[in-house]
């Protein structure tokens, strides 16, 4: 079976059929999303957070990008995944951008980038798209730029700034975008985006009127309790369920309760005995 391309979630649109995505980070995780039939995995550089104990996905670097695209790619079957470029891979200069980003298609084996930015980064954006590479764009709440926003804020909620919001799309779409991230952008405005542009939108904290939604899983899991975004809901609290698993475990360790004859393994009494002899 061949992966999700990037011509089907754009016709996922122009059926009116909602887009899901979800990230991971590990191959044990990712293998179960492909299997319910996520059609798009990311692999975010909210890993900073989730993963790794960053306070902000700002120092994780293309190794680490890398390392985590990888393992959900070869854990993946049907899933187009997107490998998330990190912070100054694609700021700097096109070529950079066009390097970094062929490095996510070469040696991790994804099937499409994302980085941040709209006006700005339209030109490095059309770039890469010229050389085979698909991009997914970001705008909005844009965490690698958040020392210049001040803060995980709302974004567009002024005129000037919706404008730019809507700019910035236009333009990430007129340089072959094939789909946007709108992150923390008030629901009105992610609609009337989506409404303006021919590419898909996938929102995470903007509302209901994107062609898609994308979370977190850490978040939806409950795995990750640092913090709970507002735009995110809990679907389990594998932090209590991995507590307790690992208590009992604790404790039946110390009390010897654990291991059982169940989990020891036999050999000839034979062999035992001739030791047991010398």
């Amino acid at each position: 079976m061949m992966r999700i391309s990037i011509n089907q979630v754009r016709e996922m649109k122009q059926n009116g059929e909602k887009i899901t995505m979800l990230t991971s980070y590990d191959y044990a995780t990712a293998k179960i999303v492909d299997e319910v039939g996520i059609p798009l995995i990311l692999v975010g550089d909210s890993l900073g957070m989730v993963v790794l104990g960053y306070e902000s996905t700002i120092p994780v670097t293309m190794e680490d990008m890398l390392h985590h695209t990888k393992a959900v790619v070869r854990a993946t079957k049907n899933a187009l995944v997107v490998g998330d470029m990190p912070f100054m891979t694609y700021q700097v200069s096109v070529e950079d951008a066009l390097r970094n980003a062929g490095r996510f298609i070469q040696e991790a084996g994804c099937q499409a980038v994302k980085l941040e930015g709209g006006v700005t980064v339209a030109e490095k954006v059309r770039r890469i798209v010229q050389c085979g590479i698909p991009v997914m764009g970001h705008i909005g709440l844009t965490p690698q730029s958040i020392n210049q926003l001040g803060g995980y804020r709302i974004q567009g909620r002024s005129p000037e700034a919706a404008s730019r919001l809507l700019q910035d799309a236009l333009a990430l779409e007129d340089a072959g975008a094939f789909s946007i991230v709108l992150e923390t952008v008030p629901a009105p405005l992610a609609t009337l985006i989506s409404q303006r542009l021919t590419i898909p939108t996938i929102g995470i904290g903007a509302g209901a009127g994107c062609d898609g939604q994308v979370q977190v899983i850490n978040d939806i899991l409950g795995s990750f309790t640092d913090f709970v975004p507002k735009h995110a809901r809990q679907y389990a609290k594998l932090t209590d369920v991995i507590r307790k698993a690992v208590s009992d475990y604790f404790s039946e360790v110390k009390s010897g309760a654990f291991p059982t004859d169940k989990q020891s393994f036999t050999m000839d009494e034979s062999v035992l005995a001739e030791l047991k002899a010398k």
